[in-house]
């Protein structure tokens, strides 16, 4: 569903519109929970099949639309993007988290670190870049201790997020901070 709500922000001419759609997927997904079944749409056809019996709500995935809406402004970005980028991470790895049988917020830090980096690199705008990394930076600082053995098929986004945040490099660097938090459940300072 991320990617549903992310094609409306990186495809639209008129924010109106967009702020339209955001809204449609929005009440689709809030529709699921009272029973109304899926249109013909794959990806909420899938969240109707594989979700909704495992105890994730479309109330819960609607709330993306939250995250997504403040992308709509033009730049330069700053806090209410930042803000709405990091609620995008908590939302999807806390839903995560749960599917993994843990709970929501023991990866919803990872989640925030994860969304940042990657909303950063998709910026197309440098002011807004940097202030998406710091806030990021400041995330990655919060996260205080090794995260637990079974959420680290998904934080290891966060780990590889946090690796270009502290090194800015790719290759080598990366893929070891990506098997010591496999490990270890740590992130690269």
């Amino acid at each position: 569903m991320d990617l549903a709500f992310a094609d409306v922000v990186a495809t639209f001419s008129d924010l109106r519109l967009a702020a339209i759609r955001l809204a449609w997927w929005r009440e689709r997904l809030e529709a699921l929970d009272q029973g109304t079944a899926a249109p013909a749409e794959p990806r909420l056809e899938a969240v109707e099949a594989a979700l909704l019996p495992r105890g994730i709500t479309g109330k819960e995935l609607s709330q993306l639309e939250d995250a997504w809406l403040p992308l709509l402004e033009p730049f330069p970005w700053g806090k209410k993007q930042s803000n709405g980028l990091q609620l995008r991470g908590t939302i999807l790895f806390g839903i995560g988290a749960r599917l993994l049988g843990r709970e929501a917020d023991e990866a919803e830090r990872a989640g925030a670190l994860w969304s940042l980096v990657d909303g950063a690199q998709h910026c197309s705008d440098s002011y807004s870049r940097d202030c998406l990394r710091e806030h990021a930076a400041t995330v990655l600082a919060s996260i205080d201790k090794p995260l637990p053995r079974q959420l680290r098929v998904l934080t290891v986004l966060a780990a590889l997020a946090a690796a270009d945040t502290v090194h800015e490099a790719g290759g080598l660097k990366r893929l070891s901070s990506a098997l010591k938090h496999r490990l270890w459940g740590t992130f690269p300072r």
